[in-house]
């Protein structure tokens, strides 16, 4: 089509920097062993899936395929990457979020958590790396179904990942093959966000 793909080599930060506006997953595992996520003291009495006050920087680092990306402190990747270039990750992650949430709520879409992923140009520029705010990336729940205390359906890859922890998958490569119905089920879904999103 005579279109072409630029390109620009840089740096990755060994880090996914993570936005939370919502209390779920890995986030909400931390939080009932101490009431902290990467760090930060949370109030009790927090209901899973619930609203925070102010969305959450909660980086993580990434790990080998095949091993859990670990949740860490500001201040741990304050050490890894700098004070400098740490605090431009985390104001760009949650400005990026609390926009693209704000849009997707008033399209009837909650956005209860996203990751982006940063690289440096050797100018010392940082720039996005990876696709951002996907189903891949993110945790999509409708707005109408949403209900405090308990796990949402999410409108994401979580499909995928609550079919592979119910056939008792290690997480060890190579991963299983998927049924074509969970692959229609997860098709489904990311047509859905599509079509609420472009509306």
């Amino acid at each position: 089509n005579g279109r072409s793909m630029h390109v620009k080599k840089c740096k990755p930060f060994p880090a996914e920097c993570v936005a939370r506006g919502h209390i779920t997953g890995s986030a909400w595992k931390e939080y009932m062993i101490n009431c902290k996520v990467c760090g930060v003291q949370l109030p009790r009495g927090l209901q899973l899936s619930g609203r925070l006050s102010e969305p959450m920087f909660t980086p993580a680092t990434k790990e080998a395929v095949g091993t859990h990306d670990e949740n860490i402190s500001y201040e741990r990747l304050v050490k890894m990457i700098g004070a400098e270039d740490a605090k431009f990750l985390r104001d760009k992650t949650l400005e990026l979020y609390k926009f693209a949430a704000d849009y997707a709520f008033s399209k009837g879409i909650i956005i209860a958590d996203t990751k982006f992923e940063f690289g440096k140009l050797p100018n010392g520029e940082i720039i996005l790396i990876d696709e951002a705010l996907t189903p891949d990336s993110s945790r999509f729940w409708l707005k109408l179904a949403y209900k405090v205390g308990m796990e949402q359906d999410s409108m994401d890859k979580q499909v995928i990942r609550n079919y592979l922890e119910d056939i008792g998958w290690n997480k060890q490569p190579p991963a299983p093959p998927l049924p074509q119905n969970i692959i229609d089920k997860a098709s489904s879904k990311y047509v859905d966000i599509m079509n609420m999103l472009v509306k």
